[in-house]
């Protein structure tokens, strides 16, 4: 099993921008959260865990490596819409795996390429197909290609985890923005312990010291 790779200097990094971050990281330890190396096979499975849970996810995953024998463009092609359905996932997303399945094969969608774009080329380029937004796009960023700058917006764990660590009971964009701007260039592993706090109790937030002069 591959993993996504980070280590100390990324640790330290964020440990020296975001003090309770620096915390959380050395509270939870190390990371190993799994990453698919293959860029149609990371594609099918984003698609997939589309708006469900993560067990559900991978309920789902495990049903297509069952079923196909690999996960390939061409035995994609091959299959039926129903095939993949009856893996669970939706009638739409199926579509969506068949088609992008059709688009590699044909060349439209050429996979390798996105491996030399910066990102947000590469979230064009993908978001350009029906099916594929911008958090799948960032999720195969992450998960695949291993870009080490990405904080998702849309992905509500990753929003839940930062109110967590700060305490805070609702996130404004420009708060998620300055956030994702403080843990850059290592966003990627932020979000790996972002998605840990999610899980967790929100930090209390420290009350305010009385001033000398508020003493009676």
């Amino acid at each position: 099993m591959e993993i996504f790779e980070y280590g100390e200097k990324e640790v330290a990094y964020l440990k020296k921008k975001d003090k309770k971050l620096g915390l959380a990281i050395e509270r939870i330890g190390p990371i190993r959260r799994r990453v698919i190396p293959d860029l149609f096979e990371a594609l099918v499975n984003s698609i997939l865990s589309q708006q469900i849970s993560s067990k559900a996810a991978a309920t789902v995953w495990n049903r297509m490596l069952e079923r196909f024998e690999l996960i390939t463009p061409a035995c994609i092609a091959e299959a039926s819409v129903e095939d993949i359905q009856q893996c669970g996932t939706t009638f739409r997303k199926a579509n969506y795996i068949k088609d992008i399945s059709v688009a590699v094969l044909s060349g439209e969608l050429n996979l390798e390429e996105l491996k030399q774009l910066p990102d947000q080329q590469v979230i064009k380029r993908l978001t350009s197909l029906k099916g594929i937004g911008i958090w799948t796009a960032e999720m195969l960023l992450i998960f695949s290609l291993q870009r080490p700058d990405v904080v998702s917006w849309g992905d509500l764990a990753i929003r839940r985890g930062m109110m967590n660590l700060y305490g805070l009971t609702s996130l404004s964009t420009e708060q998620f923005a300055r956030y994702r701007q403080r843990y850059s260039p290592y966003g990627s592993v932020a979000s790996l312990y972002l998605w840990e706090l999610a899980a967790e109790p929100p930090i209390k937030k420290e009350p305010a010291k009385k001033s000398a002069q508020s003493k009676v």
